[in-house]
Formats: C-alpha cells, structure tokens, sequence
C-alpha cells in the first residue's frame, strides 16, 4: 500500500506489510516450502550474500512470515519518527514463541560476565530463564523495584557489569506499571541495551520505541493473533544494521522460527487487531469496576481505576487502562478456587488476549515455579485471580462474575 506512514491504525492493520503475490491471492497464501529454488548458481550466491532479495530456507523465513513481521513493525512503529524526523524503521524477527523472541534478544546483547537489571512481578517463565538458565552461562540478573528511580541509578553506579535494562509493562500478573520514559533515559545514560516486554499493553496502547528504546518482545499468541490458534513471538529492534547481522545470525541458529501456517494465522489475526482491542478495553473497564466495588473482593488491578498506583504513570504512557485485569477475592484461595468452578461461561485456562474472556489462578499455573516468598514479595498471593477481558456482550460477563460470587 503507497502512504502507508499515514494511514490510520485500523488500515494498517489490514493492509501493511502486503506485497502482491504472483498468482494473484487476496491474501498472502501459506507458504509450506521448506527450501527455494535458484534461476542459476549466480543468483543463488546472491540472495546468499544478501545482495539480492529472495527466500533460501523455510527456517530463515518465507513470504507469509514476512509479511507478518512487517505488519508488526508498522504498528511498533505507528507514526514515530527517528532522531532525523523521517518515519521510524524497524525489523522484525517472528518466533516458535515468545520465549523464544525473549532467548534470541538475551543470547544476541550478553555474553558472559554481563548482567540484567529487571524489575519484580515478571511473567513466570521469563523470571525462570533469568534466574535459573542464564547463570549456566554467566549471566546474572539484578533485581530492583523499578518505582525507585533513584534506587535504581544507585546499582547501576555500583555495578559496571550491567549491560541490559529488561522491562515488563504492564506486568503480569499484578499490572504494575513502571516509568519507560525515566528509566530508558537511565539506562541509554549508562550505556544499556534497554527492552520491554510488550504483550500486555500491545502497540495499540503503548509503544516503546517512543521513549528511544532497543528492542520491544511480544507473545503473538495473545493479542495480536487474538484468536488463541498458535503460539508465536516476535522480537522487534530499531538497530537494523544489528537486526539483519548479528541477531538475524542468533535466531536462525537458535532454531527458533516460525512456520508457515501459524504466521498465516497471526497475520489474519492481525487484520482485527485495532477493533478486537478497542472491545477488550471497554469491557475491561466495566469489569475492573463492578469487581471494585463488590463487597467480596479486596482488590483489583486495573491500571483504569484511579486507585492504581501507578494510574498515572499508565495513563501517560498508554492509550487506556487495557484489556487485563486481576484481583483478589477475601476469602484467599479456597474463595479463588471455588469463583473457578462455579463460571459458567467464562474459560478457567492460563494464556491471554483470546476473544474469549480467560480467568487463571497465577499461584498454581503460570507462577508456580516462583519460591512463595519471591511470590509474595511480587504481589502474587495465593487469592490473587487474573483476568484476560474478552469480547463477548458485557452483560453476559459480569452475570457471570456475579453468579460465581455469590
């Protein structure tokens, strides 16, 4: 599409990253080749040498994956411009999963000796890899409670070993939220490669890209594929000389790639994505405020409500208060477990940003391989209950909510 730098969000997310196929198709086909094919051995050396384009192998990408990426980087980069004034351009690399985005960016910025400075209440299984994969390999991590800038500047000036800034925002599944702006400034004045974890807020209420920083990960499998029919993750970088050399190098050894079908699924996904978030956020908002005010219920995370702590901060640096929810019901975990059982309508299942609304229990699925007290220390009680808000008719949620309450 021509002038796709000033098309809205919606168009975007229908129309970017499309490149016109051979034979015609509407959409991008899957491409389920494993290799491709040359004209002749000299065309072969150049797509090898990256001096012409063109696919080599199914594990270093294909037509439906690009377009995908593409699509992802248009929306990360949504009418940001560069230092220059020139619209923002950055590459992105499609993954099996978010884990696998989140491995390619640690394993491409760190080598042994270096640390992460992170902050509490991160997904459970990027708390694991930092705390107990990456030591195998002489990297360490450094946590400190991201709210404390000064705090946070005091470790950095203590330790010239750290080399990564690493931020979750919102942050799953509390929903604290930290300060990109500050604390990217700090880090890029210590000379750190600053990244965010974007799956949360997706770019359609936050881009990190704005406040100068290195890399943004995203699980795909939640909002931006909305649909809950593939796993995947994306790892989106602005440095494109080290997006397409070193990084590009990391990922395909890794083996981590996509495929053909699921990138197909996350770009039909994708088409939806403006209008399924605007659904997901209104009913968010209903629910966070009939759970606010309910006599069962302790309290509720939602970045929304004014009564957040870090509501402020939210509401600078993102659209609105978001699709995801949690809180605690008094009644701690046996009150947890038995608002479960008695849903009628919404799913009990871990995993987010499905069309449907999803409620999980964090304490025994997603963190439970955190120590309790580190649990704890991150906000993550036993009756803490989080909720991925759906599209489904209002109504029908909150009847649902208030006959499991009773």
């Amino acid at each position: 599409m021509k002038d796709i730098d000033t098309a809205g969000f919606d168009t975007v997310c229908i129309r970017g990253g499309h490149t016109p196929e051979n034979n015609r198709a509407h959409l991008t086909p899957v491409y389920a080749s494993s290799t491709y094919t040359f004209d002749s051995s000299e065309q072969a050396l150049a797509v090898f040498k990256g001096e012409e384009k063109g696919y080599i192998y199914g594990r270093w990408g294909s037509p439906t994956i690009s377009e995908a990426e593409e699509k992802i980087s248009l929306l990360e980069s949504y009418r940001l411009k560069n230092s220059s004034g020139s619209p923002l351009q950055l590459k992105s690399l499609l993954h099996a999963s978010g884990m696998s985005a989140i491995c390619t960016m640690l394993l491409s910025n760190l080598k042994a000796g270096q640390k992460i400075i992170t902050h509490y209440s991160l997904y459970g299984g990027t708390h694991e890899l930092i705390e107990k994969v990456l030591p195998g390999m002489g990297m360490e991590s450094v946590v400190v409670d991201f709210h404390d800038i000064d705090k946070v500047e005091d470790v950095l000036k203590a330790d010239g070993n750290i080399a990564l800034m690493y931020m979750e925002t919102p942050a799953n599944p509390t929903l604290q939220c930290i300060d990109l702006e500050a604390l990217s400034s700090l880090g890029k004045s210590y000379g750190l490669t600053v990244c965010v974890d974007n799956t949360f807020a997706t770019p359609y209420l936050q881009q990190p890209f704005k406040y100068d920083v290195d890399y943004v990960m995203h699980s795909t499998t939640k909002f931006l594929n909305g649909h809950g029919t593939a796993i995947g993750g994306v790892l989106v970088g602005k440095d494109l000389e080290k997006m397409n050399g070193p990084v590009t190098k990391t990922h395909r050894l890794l083996g981590g790639n996509s495929n053909g079908f699921d990138a197909f699924l996350l770009t039909n996904g994708l088409r939806t994505f403006g209008v399924r978030m605007e659904r997901h956020c209104s009913n968010a908002e209903r629910v966070a405020n009939y759970l606010n005010g309910h006599s069962s219920v302790a309290n509720v995370n939602f970045l929304g409500l004014e009564s957040h702590p870090d509501h402020i901060t939210a509401m600078r640096q993102m659209k609105n208060g978001g699709a995801m929810l949690s809180f605690e019901l008094k009644g701690g975990y046996e009150a947890g477990v038995k608002f479960l059982d008695k849903m009628q309508m919404c799913t009990n299942a871990v995993s987010l940003g499905t069309c449907d609304t999803l409620i999980s229990h964090p304490a025994s699925t997603t963190h439970g391989g955190v120590p309790h007290e580190q649990r704890i220390k991150f906000g993550i009680t036993d009756g803490l209950m989080r909720v991925s808000v759906g599209m489904e008719n209002i109504e029908d949620i909150l009847n649902d909510f208030e006959q499991a309450m009773r």
